[in-house]
């Protein structure tokens, strides 16, 4: 187990590898010599490129207080042939070189699943990061641009980490707060330096916060009683958890069927989420909602990996791992994020539709509270789900960042 955890956890940043100076230190000396020098744009094929790929962030957020580093074997094993998404999907990505140092980074993606479901040409970009310059800007999203163009595609789209059910959107508002788990974050100078290359807005996406001790609105609380001897509200089974993934699946890609950008969430993909995720949250943060016996409304919460592993610098050696172990079963961490919910469709245009929701909610809510949770993030919300956002500011919900999707025609 030690030498596994030492394969995927080598330290950042990444070191030169013809001398013993951090890439931070060449990048500055090399900024101070010649800013005007052009910059090249490799596609990551080899180990060299793809740990300056990785590495990149932590000089771009170095001076950011709000960001927190991911942990790196999980960003390693996203990129992995492991990744269930490169089964129906291909994809490239590329450094951005000035002097020599990485100094930007982007990729491109072409999901099969969402040609299939949509036949409208759209590839994707992704996992971009930069410094301030728009040449970097548009020299990376030229490589991507030009791949995509030469597979046929019509229109690019993201940016998506590295799909529509991963981390989705640029943060153009919010950058003071850090992100949760699973959500992204970005420099102020991204959402600009993107337009500049020609994309425009096509969704905004909102995440908003919730105390889990919000008091039930009494709207709320008649509707749920009056359907209290129809509606049955259950944690997952840790016995039977394959069998109430499979239940979560049907449900969501039913309910989120007809939202912007749909893409089901595929069985493999979805099986290994919920296996690994039920190894670091109690069963009780996932509640399955049944209808007369039929499951028809689920929800899901994560314990905040982020605020866990917010000083190990993306690094679970040598102690690291202990830590997060600690935080995340003894003392538990204080916020939470609410990434998946859904309703069934025959439902979504009833009244019973938002009890549902409130009923799933209220029940992971408690739930929360229980464990000394103070703050959960719900999102990411569309702009223009109406009603998802009025049930979510019905409970004190406020929306305080927002991500935007951003699309160009090739």
């Amino acid at each position: 187990m030690a030498a596994l955890l030492a394969f995927f956890d080598r330290p950042y940043p990444m070191y030169n590898e013809k001398s013993d100076v951090s890439i931070e230190h060449n990048y500055k000396t090399a900024m101070s010599q010649n800013y005007n020098v052009p910059i090249s744009v490799e596609m990551v094929t080899e180990a060299r490129a793809l740990r300056h790929f990785l590495a990149l962030p932590q000089r771009i957020y170095a001076s950011d207080p709000a960001w927190i580093a991911p942990l790196g074997f999980m960003k390693r094993e996203q990129l992995s042939k492991a990744n269930h998404f490169f089964e129906h999907a291909r994809w490239r990505a590329w450094v951005a070189y000035r002097n020599g140092l990485p100094v930007g980074r982007i990729t491109a993606q072409i999901d099969e699943m969402h040609l299939q479901q949509h036949a409208d040409g759209v590839g994707y970009f992704g996992m971009l990061e930069a410094d301030d310059d728009p040449a970097i800007f548009s020299a990376l999203f030229g490589a991507a641009e030009h791949w995509l163009k030469s597979e046929g595609m019509q229109q690019v789209r993201g940016p998506f980490n590295l799909h529509v059910n991963e981390e989705v959107g640029l943060l153009v508002d919010g950058f003071s707060t850090a992100p949760y788990v699973l959500m992204g974050h970005a420099r102020r100078w991204y959402g600009p330096a993107v337009e500049a290359q020609g994309y425009v807005g096509a969704r905004d996406l909102l995440a908003y916060q919730v105390r889990p001790d919000f008091e039930a609105p009494r709207v709320m609380e008649r509707l749920a009683s009056r359907v209290s001897d129809r509606v049955n509200v259950r944690s997952i089974r840790r016995k039977h958890l394959i069998e109430d993934a499979r239940i979560m699946l049907e449900i969501f890609n039913d309910a989120w069927h007809n939202n912007w950008g749909f893409v089901p969430l595929a069985e493999p993909d979805w099986l290994e989420t919920v296996s690994t995720l039920a190894k670091l949250m109690p069963d009780d943060y996932i509640q399955i909602a049944e209808y007369d016996g039929e499951p028809v409304a689920f929800i899901v919460a994560l314990p905040n990996l982020n605020e866990a592993a917010h000083d190990l610098n993306g690094r679970l050696l040598p102690f690291g791992w202990a830590k997060l172990l600690w935080r995340l079963k003894v003392r538990h961490p204080k916020t939470a994020r609410v990434p998946l919910m859904g309703v069934k469709q025959s439902f979504q245009h009833s009244r019973l539709g938002p009890t549902l929701a409130f009923i799933v909610i209220d029940a992971v809510r408690k739930a929360l509270h229980a464990r000394g949770v103070e703050a959960v993030e719900m999102g990411w919300i569309l702009e223009d789900n109406g009603g998802m956002r009025s049930i979510i500011e019905t409970i004190g919900g406020l929306a305080y960042k927002r991500y935007r999707v951003y699309q160009k025609e090739l």
